[in-house]
């Protein structure tokens, strides 16, 4: 690898650093949990329901922060290894469930150098992490070389076509806030990465959901609003004609097998 750009498909090596940056300096700040529990509860569920992934079985949750959904996932029987980037925030989740009597391995890692050997995981969850990724080709690669034959791979990240989502978080948008993302955050085109699984291989299923209430974010300003987006979000996007704005995409396949 190249020390200014890394190969194609690859994240450059700069940028790797700024997300670590990032993550590591909001780490203490409501340990970047910024969905409400049952919200979480709802994300995961949906995820599940559409991968069709049942415990027991080995699952990764990639990108995972400070756990709460590898937690989530250990607690309905699965046998989890969260990878995160941040050293900090991999940290603090070691901490908060040793404090809690239950602790799902949390450990550091780079998505696009999983430490797995090929085909030895059930499952793998991609919790709120392709957004992160200007190119998210070599991650995808890698899910596909540690899933079983039959394995399958499941994710959640904000939807382009929303609304509120594009207006707030979208470098094209005339509003687009930068506070509290970093540089190569962007909400997902649901066809877009749909067509990267199944170029890599997998036969891949897409959903939508909204009413994810969200209990933090970064900008003082934007905490304001929150109870409005909250019951705007779960109002509006209600009826199935609004089913693709949806607030987040969830992604699911599986490796055949």
């Amino acid at each position: 690898m190249g020390e200014a750009v890394e190969s194609a498909g690859h994240l450059k090596k700069q940028d790797k650093a700024k997300e670590i940056e990032f993550f590591d300096r909001y780490a203490g700040e409501a340990e970047y949990n910024v969905f409400s529990e049952d919200s979480s509860e709802r994300l995961i569920e949906a995820c599940l329901q559409l991968g069709g992934l049942k415990s027991p079985g080995r699952v990764a949750d990639l990108g995972c922060g400070s756990g709460t959904f590898s937690a989530l996932l250990a607690k309905r029987g699965f046998d989890v290894t969260g990878l995160d980037i941040s050293r900090e925030m991999v940290a603090i989740g070691q901490k908060r469930y040793r404090q809690e009597g239950f602790a799902p391995r949390l450990t550091i890692g780079d998505v696009e150098h999983l430490p797995f050997a090929g085909e030895t995981l059930d499952g793998v969850l991609l919790s709120g992490l392709l957004h992160h990724l200007p190119d998210p080709y070599r991650c995808v690669q890698e899910v596909y070389r540690v899933l079983k034959p039959g394995g399958v791979f499941m994710a959640f990240d904000p939807n382009r076509a929303n609304p509120f989502m594009y207006l707030y978080r979208d470098r094209s948008s005339p509003f687009y806030s930068s506070t509290g993302v970093t540089a190569n955050e962007r909400p997902v085109l649901a066809r877009k990465l749909s067509q990267q699984f199944r170029d890599a291989g997998f036969a891949v299923q897409t959903d939508f959901v909204s009413n994810i209430k969200f209990r933090y974010v970064a900008s003082k300003r934007m905490r304001l609003f929150l109870s409005v987006y909250n019951a705007l979000d779960g109002w509006l996007f209600r009826p199935s004609l609004m089913r693709p704005m949806r607030a987040f995409v969830i992604t699911a396949g599986h490796k055949p097998g």
